[in-house]
């Protein structure tokens, strides 16, 4: 049986036990950490467990649980962030004080590389495809290997649910929109993590989801 190209592990870190995904190429068993929230120890290690050469931080969006130890990890470990898209400055200049309001690590940061719809970003030897999708924040983006069918999705899209929207920028609408316009054509066959919970596919969101299913947006 042949290696998959991609393999990726989830970390939950901080106390909101947001999903840390160690993304590698199994060719070169160089990957990303993509939304390194905090506990960078604990980040450190799985990727020393794997046998993954860390050489970027890909972040889908602003939000302390998930941005909030990228600047710090990127000085430790000596790699570049790239992600969100720029509309998400507003939440990573707010990163030191979400940090304290949730007891959760925060320094703010400049990207080395801000991303935008129809970009791509490299890990080792594949190439993920980035779509901006605004709604839960302004700036989010989510990320998609279509030959492996997989993709994470940030907080846009749960197991169940989809993100939240009452946070400042937030939008339900747009949100909704983003599911809709950017997530379905990728495919039901796609399976993405999510940044809490367990993963699903699109299939079964599309057949059970009670906000952005087929049958709740027929209503």
């Amino acid at each position: 049986m042949s290696t998959p190209p991609l393999r990726a592990t989830v970390i939950p870190v901080t106390p909101l036990q947001q999903n840390c995904t160690l993304l590698w190429c199994t060719a070169t068993m160089r990957g990303a950490l993509i939304d390194p929230g905090g506990d960078r120890p604990r980040l450190i290690a799985a990727a020393k467990q794997h046998g993954v050469t860390v050489e970027k931080i890909l972040l889908t969006h602003g939000h302390i649980d998930h941005a909030g130890a990228a600047g710090l990890l990127a000085e430790e470990i000596g790699v570049p962030i790239e992600g969100p898209q720029e509309a998400d400055r507003f939440w990573i200049t707010r990163l030191e004080e979400d940090g304290r309001t949730y007891g959760i690590e925060g320094k703010p940061f400049e990207p080395d590389r801000w991303l935008e719809d129809g970009d791509t970003v490299t890990i080792g030897d594949l190439t993920l495809d980035v779509y901006h999708t605004p709604g839960h924040t302004p700036g989010h983006v989510i990320f998609h290997h279509a030959p492996s069918r997989f993709a994470q999705v940030g907080d846009v899209l749960f197991q169940g649910s989809i993100g939240r929207t009452d946070f400042p920028l937030g939008d339900h609408d747009t949100l909704i929109g983003s599911v809709v316009t950017k997530l379905w054509p990728l495919g039901d066959e796609t399976t993405f993590v999510c940044g809490h919970g367990p993963p699903s596919t699109f299939a079964h969101e599309r057949r059970t989801n009670p906000f952005v299913g087929d049958a709740a947006l027929s209503r």
